[in-house]
């Protein structure tokens, strides 16, 4: 009895649509196809046979690297695509922030103690200080003058 190798992991397996390709694979190759067997014809005049099908190659082989190339589940695209983001349109240094819970509470009973310090008439003590302050500075200015 033959034995075929079952996958453990079949979020690996990809469907294949003809010529045992995937979809993706099919376009990139039509893609590349399209681009360079008319740049074959065009250069087999003026350069020579060899040197034509060199610049082919050159010329699909980006189309060959986008069909194939797959690191960690991710195609060359979105590898490509994480290293621009990375290198040039990211900051350089990122600093360190947190949300600290403590100083958003501390903030919160403040802005309480604020709230019913002028909704019942009493002064916070900041209030006082501030007044305080200011009074001293226009006695100040008047013993000046």
């Amino acid at each position: 009895m033959a034995y075929v190798p079952v996958p453990k992991d079949l979020t690996k397996v990809k469907t294949k649509v003809m010529f045992n390709l995937t979809k993706r694979q099919l376009i990139c190759f039509g893609c590349g196809a399209l681009v360079g067997v008319p740049l074959f014809f065009l250069l087999k005049g003026p350069i020579g046979t060899s040197a034509a099908s060199m610049c082919m190659v050159v010329i699909l082989l980006p189309f060959f690297l986008l069909a194939m190339y797959e690191k960690n589940g991710q195609p060359l695209e979105k590898i490509l695509g994480n290293i621009i983001r990375v290198a040039i349109t990211r900051p350089k240094q990122r600093p360190y922030k947190t949300n600290n819970f403590y100083a958003v509470l501390e903030r919160q009973e403040q802005l309480d103690k604020e709230v019913y310090c002028i909704v019942y008439g009493k002064q916070s003590p900041q209030a006082r200080q501030r007044r305080g302050h200011h009074a001293r500075k226009t006695k100040e200015k008047a013993i000046q003058e």
